[in-house]
C-alpha cells in the first residue's frame, strides 16, 4: 500500500511539474525574443559604425588590434555576433509555435542565461487549458512509471532473498 501511495505521489508531482511547461516555454520564448532584439541593436550599431568608415564587419573586427583592450573588445564583439546568430536561429524555430511544438523544440531552449531569467520570473499556476492538461497527464504517467521503476529496483534485492528462503 505504501509503494502505491509513493508511486501515486510521484506521478502527481511529475504531473504538476510538467503541466507548467507550456507557460514556462512561452516566457522563455518571450525573453529569447527580447534578447535577440537587444543583441540585434548591438550588431546593427557595430555594422553601422563599420560601414560609416567603409569597412565590412569582418574588416572592422580585424582592425580592432593594438592594445589589450581592443583585443578583448574584438573577442567580445565576435562572441556577441555568434550569440546573436544562435539565438536568432532558436527564435526562428520557436516563434509562433504552440506548446506542443515548443516541447518538440526544447533543444532550442538551451541558453542558460535566458532560462534562468525566465525561471526567476516564472509563477507556477494551475493550467486550465488543453495543453496544460496534456502535459500534466504525460508527466503523471512518466512520474508513476519512473517512481514505480525506482521502487521496483530498490525492492529487487528483498524479493530475491524472500524467493530464495522460500525455495531453500
Amino acid at each position: 500500500m505504501i509503494v502505491k501511495a509513493i508511486t501515486l505521489a510521484g506521478g502527481l508531482a511529475a504531473g504538476m511539474a510538467t503541466s507548467q511547461f507550456p507557460e514556462f516555454s512561452q516566457q522563455y520564448a518571450q525573453r529569447l525574443g527580447g534578447a535577440v532584439d537587444e543583441l540585434g541593436q548591438v550588431v546593427a550599431d557595430f555594422d553601422a559604425s563599420a560601414q560609416s568608415v567603409g569597412l565590412s564587419r569582418a574588416a572592422a573586427l580585424r582592425q580592432m588590434t593594438g592594445s589589450d583592450f581592443l583585443d578583448r573588445r574584438r573577442a567580445d564583439m565576435a562572441a556577441t555576433f555568434e550569440r546573436h546568430a544562435a539565438l536568432s536561429e532558436a527564435l526562428t524555430r520557436l516563434e509562433g509555435q504552440g506548446p506542443f511544438m515548443r516541447a518538440y523544440y526544447v533543444p532550442q531552449m538551451r541558453d542558460t542565461g535566458i532560462a534562468k531569467a525566465a525561471w526567476a520570473a516564472f509563477q507556477p499556476a494551475l493550467p486550465l487549458n488543453f495543453a496544460g492538461a496534456v502535459f500534466g497527464g504525460v508527466g503523471f504517467v512518466l512520474g508513476v512509471t519512473g517512481v514505480g521503476l525506482i521502487l521496483g529496483l530498490l525492492a529487487l534485492p528483498f524479493r530475491r532473498r524472500k524467493h530464495q528462503s522460500a525455495a531453500g
